[in-house]
């Protein structure tokens, strides 16, 4: 019963501090200095992680993607990998999900097929979380760019590296010209591979290609109506539209995954088309059926998709008519609105409530807050009320995605004491 309730925790914590809850849970069974889980379609946060602070800054996106390429779909081993710059016993998992958990340094294995199991569950939710696409999850996505910073200081650094040695060679009196000048033609067509190689891969974790996010959509549709008799038919994207950002792709699918579910609960509903355009700026989306006409843009079907869509600053509107049919338009940006220059409701924030704000946007519960600041509890519900009140918001995501969009007036960051980092 104690694993039970420790899992549930695990599944119950939020996405900030999955990594810290489940390193904590799997210590019982095997020990490891550090804990790492790479999940691209968690758009929001891709990676998460826990444990040595140095290790785990040194551990790079290209090696983590090196361990789950050496790795089967759920296939779960002890080996060596090269992380932080060297080779280090781990115990790597690559679940059927295409997540990837490594734990450095493991203790003894003979717990290593339970910790395997757990973390099949954990990946399984992962995905759940990231395909149901919540208004929250979307909200947070849109504000969360570590890991394209993170990716494009990787390529700076190699660059920089790459441009050192190559220069290095050059210069060097202790070989001749020309072993010089294939040292620095072996450094920079080794270089370029790489980058070309880094590149795709700050695109894989931040857009997909319309048409590849459409044949995604239509492989999600299948099991929907697999067993209806209804015919879907699909209007393809132009093949040369502009890439989707990651979330507005995920949002797409599951507004349209949602919007076949009410258009067909309708009776006499024989066919729906569903048509995806991209005109450069927004994603537009078009459902069709030929029902009866039956719904309202005030249908209970429809509030969860209305919640998507204005999580991504789009818009939905519904037309009707009786006998003919419903049609839904959905217009979604693909790029976040522009900052914002109107900051008089900021320029009311006391210090306490920047300090709170900067907290609460890196994840932190009250409870954290409160040991991390030295205040007490319900000290820190009253700031966070009166916080949602000036700045006009309702949620954390809500909060969370105007401090992205106002990043220069709530810098410095609050310096948060040990009891709130991870």
């Amino acid at each position: 019963m104690r694993d039970l309730a420790g899992l549930e925790e695990v599944l119950a914590s939020p996405p900030s501090e999955v990594a810290s809850h489940f390193s904590a849970f799997l210590s019982g069974w095997v020990t490891h200095s550090a804990l790492v889980i790479l999940a691209v379609d968690d758009v929001g946060s891709p990676r998460k992680q826990h444990g040595d602070a140095k290790l785990i800054s040194d551990i790079s996106l290209s090696e983590l993607e090196a361990v789950s390429s050496s790795l089967s779909p759920g296939e779960f081993r002890r080996g060596e990998w090269q992380l932080a710059g060297r080779p280090r016993t781990s115990l790597g998992s690559l679940a059927r999900t295409g997540a990837l958990l490594v734990m450095t340094d493991p203790g003894h294995g003979e717990s290593d097929e339970l910790v395997f199991h757990f973390w099949q569950i954990l990946a399984l939710q992962i995905h759940q979380q990231a395909k149901e696409a919540s208004p929250v999850y979307l909200m947070e996505s849109r504000a969360a760019a570590s890991v394209r910073a993170e990716a494009v200081t990787e390529l700076a650094d190699r660059y920089t590296t790459t441009l050192e040695s190559m220069l290095a060679v050059l210069r060097t009196s202790s070989i001749d010209d020309r072993a010089a000048r294939q040292a620095a033609t072996n450094l920079a067509t080794e270089a370029a591979v790489h980058l070309r190689t880094s590149t795709d891969r700050v695109l894989t974790f931040t857009e997909e290609p319309v048409a590849t996010a459409f044949e995604r959509l239509r492989d999600d549709l299948r099991p929907l109506v697999k067993y209806r008799d209804i015919d879907v038919q699909f209007v393809e994207p132009p093949v040369d539209g502009r890439a989707l950002p990651s979330e507005v792709a995920h949002g797409a699918r599951a507004v349209v995954r949602g919007a076949i579910l009410a258009l067909v609960d309708q009776p006499a509903v024989t066919r729906v088309r569903v048509q995806w355009d991209c005109d450069g700026t927004n994603l537009l989306v078009n459902v069709r059926d030929d029902g009866p006409g039956a719904l309202s843009a005030e249908s209970t079907q429809l509030q969860p998709l209305q919640q998507r869509v204005r999580a991504l600053h789009g818009q939905l509107t519904l037309s009707a008519t009786s006998g003919w049919g419903s049609e839904m338009a959905v217009v979604m940006p693909l790029d976040p609105p522009s900052l914002r220059n109107d900051d008089s409701a900021l320029s009311t924030l006391s210090s306490r409530e920047r300090e709170v704000i900067q907290l609460i946007a890196t994840g932190s519960r009250n409870r954290r807050i409160a040991l991390a600041l030295g205040i007490s509890e319900n000290t820190v519900k009253f700031h966070v009320s009166k916080i949602f009140r000036k700045l006009g918001v309702s949620s954390r995501g809500e909060l969370t995605a105007l401090v992205a969009d106002h990043r220069s007036p709530f810098t410095p960051p609050v310096s948060a004491s040990s009891a709130d980092r991870p």
